[in-house]
């Protein structure tokens, strides 16, 4: 049986795992950000693996910065979530393990056109989870980490955007 102080905790988190707060702008705990941060990570450096493979050119550089990029803030998020006391997640959550596992068994366009579309839609979903912690987290050294990290977030985007338009 849940005590009343508990109640509060998991209503944010579906709150945060369902889009409500992200629709509300409200800002996600810092559980809830780490959580959400390092998933997206894990999906970010490991799509990205399986892209550079798969992918000549701009594409596979993107691909690759992508691994470089997120391995970084990946370890910066790491030093964030220990000094903050939040542990973080050995694996990626189910919905993003079924887009790797779907893009693992793609080739070709069909690849090509499915990366670019997980990429905006992991980069947006990004911009607006550094968006709101960083204006409303509850831990200065992670807000201040996500208000840093929010530009390069957005650059991201934008390259997703525009090579995904190429697709």
């Amino acid at each position: 049986m849940f005590s009343l102080l508990t109640l509060p905790a998991i209503a944010e988190t579906a709150g945060e795992k369902m889009g409500v707060n992200s629709a509300l702008g409200i800002a996600p705990t810092t559980n809830d950000f780490v959580q959400e941060a390092a998933v997206s990570d894990m999906f970010e450096i490991q799509s990205s693996k399986v892209a550079s493979t798969k992918l000549s050119g701009p594409e596979k550089a993107f691909a690759d910065q992508m691994v470089a990029d997120h391995t970084k803030t990946s370890a910066e998020l790491s030093a964030g979530a220990t000094s903050a006391n939040v542990p973080l997640p050995t694996a990626m959550d189910p919905s993003h393990q079924k887009m790797l596992d779907k893009l693992n068994s793609l080739s070709g366009d069909d690849f090509r056109k499915q990366y670019f579309s997980d990429q905006v839609s992991a980069h947006k979903s990004a911009v607006s989870l550094f968006e709101r912690y960083g204006k409303g987290g509850d831990n200065p050294k992670l807000k201040d980490w996500a208000s840093t990290t929010l530009p390069t977030l957005q650059h991201h985007l934008e390259m997703a955007q525009g090579l995904y338009k190429n697709t």
